[in-house]
């Protein structure tokens, strides 16, 4: 052992004195350690000295110096390209003792044990392999603690100390003290009604997370310009560490109670059907409706639980052309909502349905690609077979007109095909109401524009007395009282 430290002395030793990145490989040639350096000669050196103590004071230090057999390095130009050069190597190797070293931080983390019937929220350092959810880890402690418990007080979810009681089949009373007046929500609920809760706040604390990984970012890139390297070097380690970690929640199998209800089989129905990790609890559905290339518009719905859930319907105007395409209006309507997700730190549904075809559904999948983000699973119900389609290479599903799954999707289709020419039925309604002005003489564009625009509608215009047709610029005591009698009796005169 000794004349492997001697060996690579001499290797460190003839290394240049500038600023790059160190790649220490085992016998086998793995890479099992990156780091970066403002000298490649000093850094790399003092692995191999004797007389650096404070080395050979960390056993994994020390074990991992006995394993090198081979030394490698990238230069750069100054510490900040290291700095990066060093992160992107860590992600590509994956060395073994780089993340022994993160891990050893102990920085706190939020576990939600979720295979649980009564979910509880409680803070670890370590995180197992246990089927629980992980959100961190996070470097400011108070401000976790505060923050979860901002979370028990917002959702009525239950902390570690929390000892629920079961009060009959099938319902709970969550605590049992003065913390049961002090959280939204009723103290006495449903294993299913609970769940719901433990989604809503789980995806609160996923939002939280992403607010301090931008900040972390922000953070590590000031310490890198301030050339505090060492410290935007473990911001950066604690960043990359937080965005795994927020990818994983949102594709992690959650044990979710179930109960026996159709739409609970229905969801289990189509998980099992579309080769989901989980049945899809939150759907999101578009739906494009226009007439003749007029009146373009898009509904989306949202059904959690396989239930529509009305405050979440959301309503589209086409803006980024005129015409009638399918196609481009469906990428434009999937990339705002879900940039807008993205913007506010918001999860994606679990499942995302287009009305249409491979074409609509390849559009919908562009639009993710154009935002840089991960698409959440995302299908197309063509409507003249009912087949499924799938943005991949698997062709399309045919299902049994019986099948509960299919039932479940074109219940959400139909739904958002409704509120879809709903929006657009009130689109053209308004349309003809305004278009009364175009059988009144002497009103030219401009004064009927100043006209919708002060009043908002026909309907008000209707209402208003002459001397509040006076109040709108451009119109005199004759014009107002000529309009005036025109809105009441639909004659000019």
């Amino acid at each position: 052992m000794q004349n492997q430290i001697v060996e690579m002395r001499k290797v460190a030793r003839n290394l240049p004195q500038v600023p790059g990145v160190y790649l220490m490989k085992d016998r086998l040639g793995q890479v099992i350690y990156v780091g970066k350096a403002k000298n490649l000669r000093k850094r790399v050196t003092s692995y191999f000295q004797g007389s650096r103590k404070f080395i050979w004071a960390q056993p994994k230090i020390g074990a991992m110096v006995e394993m090198v057999r081979e030394i490698s390095t990238h230069e750069t130009r100054n510490e900040t390209e290291a700095l990066l050069l060093e992160g992107k190597l860590i992600k590509e190797y994956k060395p073994r003792y780089n993340t022994d070293f993160t891990d050893d931080k102990q920085f706190l983390m939020v576990r939600v044990d979720v295979q649980n019937a009564l979910p509880r929220f409680r803070l670890c350092r370590n995180r197992k392999e246990d089927g629980s959810h992980y959100y961190g880890p996070f470097a400011q402690a108070g401000m976790l603690r505060s923050t979860l418990a901002e979370t028990r007080k917002k959702f009525g979810i239950l902390l570690h100390d929390a000892k629920p009681e079961k009060i009959a089949e099938g319902k709970w009373r969550l605590y049992g003290d003065a913390r049961a007046e002090i959280f939204a929500g009723h103290n006495e609920t449903t294993q299913e009604e609970y769940a719901n809760r433990v989604k809503e706040a789980c995806e609160f604390l996923e939002g939280r997370a992403k607010g301090w990984l931008a900040e972390l970012r922000e953070e590590m890139q000031r310490r890198a310009e301030a050339m505090d390297f060492e410290r935007a070097a473990e911001l950066r380690d604690l960043a990359d560490s937080l965005s795994k970690t927020i990818k994983k929640n949102r594709r992690f199998t959650r044990a979710w109670p179930k109960d026996n209800s159709g739409e609970w089989s229905a969801l289990e129905k189509l998980g099992e059907s579309l080769d989901l990790s989980r049945p899809p609890h939150t759907i999101e559905c578009f739906d494009i409706s226009h007439v003749s290339g007029t009146f373009v518009v898009a509904s989306m719905v949202r059904f959690i639980g396989g239930k529509p859930d009305k405050r979440g319907y959301r309503r589209f105007k086409i803006k980024s052309f005129m015409g009638n395409d399918d196609f481009r209006a469906m990428e434009e309507v999937v990339g705002r909502r879900y940039s807008r997700l993205l913007e506010e730190g918001q999860s994606f549904p679990e499942l995302v349905v287009i009305d249409g075809g491979l074409g609509q559904v390849m559009a919908s999948l562009k639009a993710f690609e154009i935002m840089e983000a991960d698409a959440p699973p995302l299908i197309g119900l063509a409507k003249r077979e009912e087949t499924v389609v799938f943005p991949d290479d698997r062709g399309e599903l045919k299902l049994k007109a019986s099948d509960p799954a299919l039932r479940l999707l074109q219940r959400i289709r139909d739904e958002a095909h409704r509120f879809a020419n709903r929006f657009n039925a009130d689109l053209r309604s308004k349309k003809i109401k305004e278009s009364i002005l175009d059988d009144f003489p002497g009103l030219g564009k401009v004064r009927r524009a100043t006209l919708l625009s002060h009043f908002g509608s026909i309907e008000k215009m209707r209402k208003a007395s002459v001397e509040d047709l006076c109040l709108v610029e451009g119109f005199g005591t004759k014009m107002a009282e000529r309009l005036h009698d025109f809105l009441k009796t639909g004659k000019t005169g």
